[in-house]
């Protein structure tokens, strides 16, 4: 038996979502209320091909690591879950840096709206950054998908963070007028930082003096941790 060497796949479609850049992405799809709105590609905006669509509540998206499929893939990569200094094989995690730059999620289904007068799919839960290509979507089959016994290495290892998060009184004004603009702002603020997005080896930390940014939608998030609490000290519109 002959394996080709190459495949010829398409970019069925791109998403967009509030995460400008990969920096703060949830680690894991359906960790944050985010929504992303999928928007098809000619040749596949049929909307025959959604039909029976809604039957399903959830569904897998399969897509394209398109930020960082130039740097190549590594045999093996460090895990942030078990601190960010130990290595496992790419196989075994979720990495990246894949042989084939190939990401799936489970990702719920908010169904088909009609947005700039196209058939537009909208999800919930998403973990990906704005812009991403999407090269198929499949239905999540609860029967066939879940595992009750399923187990995994790293369900033991380190607990992804939740942290209190807070908003400096100083910022207010900025914070209610980005409110105004994207009603989910603050409680997608709140999720997103909860989880701590700094470096794996900070994360047993419980502050330090260093102000990191994030950017969601149109707006540069400054924030700092300090007694374990994340605190938002800034909120610039980009």
């Amino acid at each position: 038996m002959t394996i080709n060497d190459e495949f010829r796949i398409n970019a069925i479609a791109t998403i967009a979502t509030p995460f400008k850049q990969k920096f703060a992405v949830p680690r894991q799809a359906n960790l944050s209320a985010a929504k992303g709105i999928i928007s098809f590609a000619t040749g596949f905006d049929d909307v025959n091909m959604l039909k029976g669509i809604e039957g399903y509540s959830h569904l897998w998206l399969l897509f394209v690591f398109h930020e960082t499929m130039e740097r190549g893939w590594k045999s093996t990569v460090k895990a942030p879950r078990l601190g960010g200094n130990a290595t496992m094989g790419v196989l075994a995690t979720r990495s990246t840096h894949r042989p084939n730059s190939i990401g799936m999620s489970v990702v719920k289904n908010n169904g088909i709206h009609t947005i700039d007068g196209k058939p537009r799919l909208v999800v919930e839960g998403i973990d990906l950054v704005d812009g991403t290509p999407i090269i198929d979507i499949k239905p999540y089959l609860h029967y066939a998908d879940s595992i009750q016994n399923a187990t995994d290495s790293l369900d033991q290892m380190r607990p992804i963070p939740q942290r209190p998060v807070a908003f400096s009184e100083e910022i207010s004004p900025q914070l209610l007028k980005a409110c105004e603009q994207h009603s989910d702002f603050k409680l997608l603020v709140r999720e997103i930082l909860a989880q701590d997005p700094r470096p794996a080896y900070k994360q047993n930390t419980e502050g330090d003096d260093k102000t990191y940014r994030v950017t969601l939608y149109d707006r540069d998030i400054g924030f700092m941790v300090k007694n374990g609490i994340v605190v938002v000290t800034e909120i610039n519109t980009i």
